[in-house]
């Protein structure tokens, strides 16, 4: 993957939500799912830290309920990280705002809207109750402790993300309250900022600050107001940005997610100021986060939440691998790289990273998070539950299922791009046009050989079959060829075509054009860096698991995934669902996509020694 050159120019743009929405298959699914979810949370609980913080105690938010309220509802709290007396508590709310208003502006939904009304206005009312300003679960005191260089857990954390889910709100759905209580709350930490000398709030900003440096420049932009160019150059973190830009490495055995949100606000400071330093801090990261790092065939690249060592991954398969904020952030990172430079690598990383990151770490029946994505032998994923734990990684959970039909389509100069193969209906006002993307036979097709005899199913050819209508005026289409693809693509459309690199150019002359496409596929070895002898299994883009209880070896050919596995599909009405299962083997092994992966016990490394 290469580095980021510089762009003069956006090489792509996301299409704002309510221009491109999601159709039927997986993502829609883990969506629907997601939704439920949002929903099934109550105003009064969501609020609660926000309402004891700014002491509004009465009866039209039911802090007290009767105790046959607490009997029908049950557990009458929000518990584990948004328990009132927690250090981080109130941070989800703002996750909740974002995620809602991102749903309302896509799909018009009319109860999430009505919630977000009713907590707005709760919202407001604590800002009122506290003076004006101040709108936050979080004590001022908390950021009194921190100046004083006394022990607490993140305040600025915590604050930041009433502040995300506010201006997520104004951004998504135009909603001017919910900027102007973001506004006023921004005075009462500008002027704590100010009040140490340079040295000292360096050090605080040590103390992990989330995505504070996002918000004041989306503020900045939302604003125009100068003291938030003030509190950009104020929360220039040098410990990490100077070094960055000279070319170290530091982030090894750092905390991956307390630096990927300041990298986000870098990006978003540049795009506002257009700064080059802010350009530099971006462009050092993805460098040493990612090109001279590697990742998991995941796509994941920590460890414990700690940035793994460039290549060092083997050790480092354990139980706490892969951390669900960092490869939401890292996801929302990439799409930058994408739209900076156009360099198509960064789609493959959001690719790699939807499929065994975000599907694969929600619960496809329940919809709840794993904090984890264990890639030990034997491996189980543990889940979240609705309303008693609320991790840091439950909050961007329910962001990033809301966000798929953003990385589908961009728009580019002179084209439409597809980026991702998610079936999604997406508008391009500005060039009268429309694309629908459509995913065949499950997104796997399983197709005659004539070269093969009976019982050949391990050579049947199978691809990723995708039909893209597009209609309106002419334009251009650029549409992705996967990095994973064993064979030339099969193109099937009357448009004239060409193949330009990673991408495949369609000349839409207006009307309506139809474009179907093949990518074919095997399952192939995907080693480990640094123990190439210890390899993962994948098809597409999707990892496979195999279900076993500890670490297993395997006997076969490094390099060929056939010698080692064969397809073992069961045909389910009209869909094949491709599965797997082991040849050759003294143990029977089946493998499935590790998103489809449940609770049941797995791995996804194998040892493999000759025959």
């Amino acid at each position: 993957m290469t580095a980021i050159p510089a762009a003069p120019a956006w090489a792509a743009t996301a299409l704002p939500p309510e221009q491109v929405r999601l159709t039927a298959g997986t993502f829609e699914n883990r969506r629907r799912l997601n939704r439920e979810y949002l929903v099934s949370l109550t105003e009064r609980n969501l609020l609660q830290n926000h309402l004891l913080e700014a002491g509004v105690t009465d009866q039209a938010w039911h802090l007290h309920p009767s105790r046959s309220d607490i009997a029908d509802r049950g557990l009458d709290r929000h518990w584990g990280w948004e328990t009132p007396g927690s250090l981080l508590r109130g941070h989800f709310l703002g996750h909740w705002l974002s995620a809602a208003a991102r749903e309302v502006a896509t799909t018009g939904d009319p109860v999430l809207r009505g919630r977000l009304e009713n907590v707005l206005a709760a919202l407001e009312r604590c800002q009122d109750e506290n003076g004006g300003e101040w709108v936050f679960a979080t004590p001022e005191s908390f950021l009194r402790r921190l100046g004083e260089g006394r022990e607490t857990w993140a305040p600025q954390y915590a604050i930041h993300k009433t502040f995300m889910g506010l201006v997520d709100v104004w951004r998504d759905l135009g909603d001017q309250r919910a900027l102007a209580i973001a506004h006023r709350a921004a005075a009462a930490i500008a002027r704590w900022a100010r009040g140490f000398d340079t040295a000292r709030f360096q050090q605080i900003l040590d103390v992990e600050t989330g995505g504070m440096l996002e918000v004041w420049a989306d503020l900045l932009e939302a604003t125009g107001d100068e003291q938030y160019r003030d509190l950009l150059d104020l929360y220039w973190h040098g410990a990490l940005f100077d070094p960055l830009r000279a070319g170290e490495d530091v982030l090894t055995n750092m905390h991956a997610n307390t630096t990927i949100p300041e990298v986000l606000g870098a990006a978003r400071a540049y795009e506002v100021t257009g700064q080059e330093r802010w350009r530099e801090v971006v462009t050092a990261y993805w460098r040493s986060a990612v090109v001279e790092r590697g990742t998991f065939c995941t796509g994941g690249q920590t460890s414990g939440e700690i940035w793994t060592p460039p290549f060092a991954f083997a050790a480092r398969r354990g139980p706490k691998t892969q951390e669900h904020c960092s490869v939401y952030n890292m996801i929302r990172l990439a799409d930058v790289v994408f739209r900076w430079t156009g360099d198509v690598e960064a789609l493959d990383y959001i690719e790699t990273n939807l499929h065994n990151g975000l599907l694969a770490q929600q619960n496809p029946r329940t919809g709840m998070v794993a904090y984890f994505l264990p890639l030990e032998g034997g491996a189980r994923k543990e889940w979240g539950s609705p309303t008693e734990d609320f991790w840091c990684c439950h909050g961007t959970l329910v962001q990033a299922h809301t966000r798929h039909a953003q990385s589908a389509v961009y728009a580019a100069p002179g084209a439409l791009t597809v980026a991702q193969y998610v079936p999604v209906r997406a508008d391009f006002p500005d060039q009268d046009a429309r694309i629908e993307i459509a995913l065949l036979d499950d997104a796997r097709y399983v197709g005659p050989d004539a070269n093969a005899g009976p019982g050949g199913d391990r050579h049947r050819p199978r691809a990723l079959r995708v039909r893209v209508t597009v209609t309106g005026s002419a334009s251009q289409v650029r549409l992705r060829v996967p990095a994973w693809i064993s064979a030339e693509p099969r193109v099937h459309t009357e448009a004239s075509w060409h193949r330009a690199d990673r991408w495949l150019a369609v000349d839409h002359p207006g009307g309506e054009t139809e474009i179907a496409m093949e990518f074919p596929f095997t399952v192939r070895t995907v080693p480990i860096p640094d123990e190439p002898a210890t390899v993962a299994f994948v098809e597409g883009p999707t990892v496979l698991a195999g279900l076993v209880d500890r670490e297993v070896s395997l006997i076969g050919d490094l390099h060929d995934a056939a010698t080692m596995l064969a397809p073992d599909d069961e045909r389910q009405w009209t869909q094949w669902l491709t599965r797997y299962r082991s040849v050759g083997q003294s143990q029977a092994i089946r493998f499935l996509p590790l998103h489809e992966v449940v609770d049941e016990r797995y791995s996804v490394y194998f040892p493999v020694r000759s025959a």
